[in-house]
C-alpha cells in the first residue's frame, strides 16, 4: 500500500482510486472523438471528402491499438501513473496542434498524437485499479470505469459541436485542450495516490520467479481475451457506425427516430456496466458473459428477420445495450485473472496492454467488415453478422474461464 493509502480508510482510498482513474478514462473516450464532431467543419475548410477525413480515424485507432500494446511494458517498468500523465499529455499536445492545423498532414498528426495517448489508458488504468482496489470492490470499479467512459463518449459530440458552432472549430480545439490540462492536473495532484505499492515495479517477476518479459505471448488464455476483445468490439463498431441506417432501412425509422435508437442502445449499456459490476464478483465471470452476450445476440437476430412494430425497436436497442453491457464487468475481471493465473502482478500491464489492444483492432475492422454488407443493401446481414461475433466470443470467454481455471487449480 502507498503511504496515501496508509493515511486514510481503505474504502476512502477506494474511492478516491476509482475516481480518479474514471475521470481519466472518461478524458480518454472524450479525445476518441476530439475530431468527428468538427468533420463537417475540417472538410469545408480543407476541401475534404469523407474518405479523407475518415482516415484520420483509422490513424488513430491504427496507432492506439500498436501503442497500446507497447505502452503495457513502459507501465510494468516505470509505473501506471508516470504512463497515465504521458497519454494525457499527448492529448493536450493534439488538441493545441489541431487548434492552429493549416492542412491535411496536419490533421493526420493530430489523429497520431490523440491515438498515442489513447494507448496507455487500459494498461495503466487497470494496473492501478487491481493494485490499489480492495478485491471485493474490483466489480464495482471496473463497472464505475467503463461508465465513465461511455459519458466520455456522450460528452463529446454536444461539447465539440455546439462550441464549434458558436466560436469556430479551433476554438473547440482549445477548449478540449483546456479538459485535457485539468485531467493532467489532476493526476499530478494525486499522483501519490496512484503510485505503485512498493516492490510493484520489480520487473518480471511473479510468485518468487523470474517471468520473460514476453512469456504472457505464450499463454492460451491470454490470446483468448485479446480474440474476445477483438470479436466483440468489431461487433461494437458494427451497432455504432451502421445502426442508424440499418434500421432506417429495416424498420422504417426516420433518420431521428434511427439516432435516438443508437443513444437508447448507449444508456442501455450504460445500465448494464452498472447491473455488471452487482454481479460480476456474484458468479462466474465467463458464464455471466455468455448469458448476457447469447441474450443480446438474440434479440439482434429478432431485429434482423421479424417484423417488428416501430415502437418496439427502440426498447430492443435499449435491450441489446443492456446486456452486452452486463458482460463489461466480467471480461475485465477475466483478463485479470488470465493475468495473474500465470504471471502474478508483475505482468499486469504487459497482458492488459496486449489484451486491450484487441478493442482498437475491432474498431478499426469494424468498417472494412461491415461496409461491404452495407454498401450492398445486406442490413439484417450486419445484424446476424454482429450476433455471430457475440457468440464466437462466448466461446473465447468460455475457453478463458475454463484454461484459467485449470492453472489455478
Amino acid at each position: 500500500m502507498t503511504p496515501a493509502a496508509e493515511s486514510q480508510p481503505a474504502g476512502s482510498h477506494d474511492l478516491e482510486v476509482i475516481s480518479l482513474v474514471g475521470f481519466a478514462h472518461g478524458v480518454s473516450h472524450f479525445f476518441h472523438l476530439l475530431l468527428p464532431p468538427l468533420f463537417p467543419w475540417l472538410m469545408h475548410d480543407f476541401g475534404l471528402s469523407f474518405t479523407g477525413i475518415g482516415a484520420t480515424m483509422t490513424i488513430f485507432f491504427v496507432v492506439s491499438a500498436l501503442g497500446q500494446a507497447l505502452a503495457g511494458f513502459l507501465v510494468d517498468r516505470f509505473g501506471a501513473a508516470r504512463v497515465l500523465a504521458g497519454g494525457i499529455t499527448c492529448f493536450l499536445v493534439a488538441a493545441l496542434l489541431l487548434s492552429v492545423v493549416d492542412g491535411y498532414l496536419g490533421l493526420t498528426l493530430v489523429a497520431a498524437l490523440a491515438g498515442l495517448g489513447n494507448s496507455v489508458f487500459h494498461p495503466a488504468d487497470f494496473t492501478v485499479l487491481n493494485r490499489h482496489v480492495s478485491p471485493h470492490r474490483l466489480g464495482h470499479a471496473f463497472s464505475m470505469h467503463g461508465l465513465a467512459g461511455n459519458l466520455g463518449w456522450a460528452l463529446a459530440p454536444v461539447f465539440m459541436t455546439g462550441i464549434a458552432a458558436s466560436a469556430g472549430w479551433r476554438v473547440a480545439a482549445l477548449a478540449a485542450a483546456g479538459i485535457a490540462a485539468l485531467a493532467l492536473l489532476l493526476v499530478a495532484w494525486r499522483r501519490r495516490t496512484l503510485a505503485d505499492p512498493p516492490g510493484a515495479l520489480v520487473s518480471g517477476v511473479a510468485g518468487g520467479q523470474a517471468v520473460a518479459a514476453f512469456a504472457f505471448l505464450r499463454s492460451p488464455a491470454v490470446w483468448m481475451c485479446f480474440l474476445f476483445f477483438l470479436l466483440i468490439t468489431t461487433a461494437f463498431g458494427g451497432i455504432q457506425n451502421f445502426a442508424t441506417p440499418i434500421l432506417q432501412n429495416l424498420h422504417g425509422l426516420s433518420l431521428a427516430a434511427g439516432a435516438s435508437a443508437l443513444s437508447a442502445y448507449l444508456l442501455g449499456g450504460a445500465g448494464g456496466i452498472l447491473t455488471g459490476g452487482f454481479l460480476a464478483l456474484k458468479a462466474e465471470q465467463e458464464r455471466l458473459i455468455a448469458a448476457a452476450l447469447g441474450a443480446g445476440a438474440l434479440l439482434a437476430v429478432a431485429l434482423a428477420i421479424l417484423p417488428l412494430p416501430q415502437w418496439t425497436v427502440l426498447p430492443m436497442m435499449v435491450g441489446i445495450g443492456y446486456c452486452t453491457g452486463i458482460a463489461g464487468p466480467s471480461r475485465d475481471l477475466l483478463v485479470r485473472r488470465a493475468a495473474t493465473s500465470r504471471f502474478g502482478q508483475a505482468a499486469y500491464g504487459r497482458v492488459y496492454g496486449f489484451v486491450y489492444s484487441g478493442l482498437d483492432s475491432g474498431l478499426a475492422l469494424a468498417p472494412l467488415v461491415f461496409g461491404s454488407l452495407m454498401d450492398g443493401g445486406r442490413f439484417a446481414a450486419v445484424l446476424i453478422g454482429i450476433a455471430a461475433l457475440w457468440a464466437l466470443s462466448i466461446l473465447t470467454a468460455l475457453r478463458v474461464g475454463g484454461v484459467t481455471r485449470q492453472a489455478a487449480a
